[in-house]
């Protein structure tokens, strides 16, 4: 039920990926939101240009969706370097490192995407890479094992992460920079929709990419996909420009609402007021309910709804509020609203 979800921050595939390369911007001063990340990087480049240096050492993290690779090509671009691109479960073994580290030159950057799923050793063998630009490569095995000292390029690793938590402190350390990037507001993801627009030559009356930005939870990658599939609406149902019902209709086809819920999230609100009288419940027993995985419910619903207010943690569970009776249009029973009276959500214990 969560794979394809449209409403999902996580990438949808190599020709989503394509899609979205072509919308990206290519300079710190085409990037709308994250000022503060946006100041800091013009500063931290501007002054290695002038030194003739490479960056530091980066690590972006924050929710699926809002940029941090395109950050890491954008840095590139302004750094005039050439990027290389991985991920954290592609490298497995440190082969798989060494073949990136022996081509990498002078100022160039490597990416390491999802860089929490290192295993133990590729992570520790990038330390010396990340402090001293060298490693110790080991050739063949036993008795005719021998370590090669492989001096290296000065160069940048960025990373990023969407679980900053799971990054080990030592690893976390090394990097010289840390940047959280935070959800996007309704203005700012209208304004990446004018420009996406603008590059699908897109015509569009005044207000339409508001309602869309309304429902992209606050993520320019899920903004992007529902922009396409108006778009592909609008090419079959209408003259292909965008009005307020061809966006209403095509968003009602897809099941979102204009607060960017979709079934799942209705789902699992309702499993937790109908099944379990609005909670406590624990979020194994909501996943049994709704025959889904903890990790897809913890991951991909329960963090937008937690941001909304709809849903709470307590010691005792996950309880749903007032706001996501309104939304669902049902009313609060007698004894949820005498519980909530007697104890207040400020400060609760998590």
């Amino acid at each position: 039920m969560a794979i394809d979800r449209v409403i999902s921050a996580d990438s949808g595939g190599d020709r989503e990926e394509q899609f979205n390369t072509a919308l990206r911007p290519k300079r710190l001063t085409e990037i709308v939101g994250q000022s503060n990340v946006v100041e800091k990087l013009s500063i931290a480049i501007a002054a290695a240009r002038q030194r003739g240096e490479p960056l530091e050492h980066i690590l972006f993290y924050g929710p699926p969706g809002l940029g941090k690779t395109t950050l890491a090509n954008v840095i590139a671009n302004e750094m005039n370097a050439a990027i290389r691109v991985s991920s954290g479960p592609s490298l497995t073994k440190q082969g798989d490192v060494m073949g990136l580290l022996s081509n990498v030159n002078t100022g160039d950057i490597l990416f390491i995407d999802e860089i929490h799923r290192l295993s133990a050793p590729v992570e520790e063998f990038i330390y010396p890479a990340m402090e001293d630009f060298k490693v110790d490569f080991t050739v063949d095995s036993g008795l005719h094992a021998k370590t090669i000292n492989f001096p290296l390029k000065r160069f940048t690793l960025i990373g990023a992460t969407t679980r900053a938590g799971l990054l080990s402190a030592p690893l976390r350390s090394r990097f010289g920079m840390l940047y959280h990037l935070e959800f996007y507001t309704i203005e700012q993801l209208t304004s990446i929709l004018c420009r996406s627009a603008k590059l699908l030559e897109l015509s569009y009356q005044d207000g339409t990419l508001e309602l869309i930005a309304a429902r992209s939870r606050g993520t320019p990658r899920i903004a992007n996909r529902l922009l396409k599939r108006v778009r592909d609406y609008a090419q079959v149902k209408g003259t292909g420009k965008l009005t307020r019902d061809i966006v209403d209709n095509s968003l009602k086809m897809e099941r979102i609402d204009h607060l960017g819920l979709d079934d799942l999230d209705r789902a699992f609100m309702k499993a937790l007021i109908q099944v379990y009288e609005g909670g406590p419940a624990g979020i194994e027993a909501i996943a049994a309910t709704l025959g889904e995985e903890r990790d897809t419910l913890e991951d991909v619903v329960e963090p937008y709804l937690l941001q909304i207010g709809f849903v709470r943690r307590t010691k005792r569970g996950r309880e749903i509020t007032r706001a996501a009776y309104d939304h669902l249009g049902l009313i609060v029973p007698q004894s949820k609203k005498e519980s909530q009276a007697a104890q207040p959500e400020l400060f609760e214990e998590q």
